[in-house]
């Protein structure tokens, strides 16, 4: 173990990100940590197109789809950017949500996956996400994560390759993993 002695670094903050190079990549804070990712590959990209689409077509009113770029900014030392999220239209602020989403998905990707199944998966339980949504491009799949009683997320459903989906919270849509991803 590595002993430091003086002053510790200072967590970083939502002014910080100001001062984030514009050069692709995504930067998020997780507690105060600087996270970046690398910009999205072609699959990735066409994965989020259409989960958005098949989402926001079924989207009542009450409610909006937003794909990344769009901060979730439940403090000055968090700010987490989904694949997409689904928020109560009265809680969207023009430039980020103050607010948990009701829904986030997070598409998978090499430099992602990490994140996606541990830190960040904390920070939306943490926040209060009542639904988070994994999804799996390549195999491809989707699996449902839930708040159990203890509240710690918890798999409620997961669908693979044809089978479908049929979501009722936060409301009704039906998905089938394996429209997702780009044809061959």
């Amino acid at each position: 173990m590595v002993e430091t002695t003086g002053p510790r670094p200072r967590p970083c903050t939502v002014a910080d990100l100001v001062e984030m190079p514009a050069d692709g990549r995504r930067y998020e804070l997780l507690d105060g940590m600087l996270l970046a990712s690398p910009p999205p590959g072609f699959r990735h990209q066409k994965v989020v197109l259409r989960l958005g689409a098949l989402l926001d077509a079924a989207c009542p009113d009450e409610f909006e789809v937003v794909p990344a770029p769009f901060a979730v900014r439940p403090s000055v030392t968090e700010e987490l950017q989904p694949d997409l999220l689904v928020a109560r239209r009265a809680d969207l602020a023009e430039q980020h949500l103050p607010v948990a989403p009701v829904l986030v998905v997070e598409v998978l990707s090499p430099g992602s996956r990490h994140y996606d199944l541990g830190p960040k998966k904390a920070a939306y339980q943490r926040i209060g996400v009542t639904h988070y949504w994994v999804v799996d491009p390549l195999v491809p799949g989707l699996v449902v994560h839930e708040p159990g009683d203890g509240g710690e997320f918890r798999v409620t459903a997961a669908a693979r390759g044809a089978e479908v989906f049929e979501a009722r919270r936060p409301f009704p849509v039906r998905v089938v993993p394996a429209e997702l991803p780009p044809r061959p």
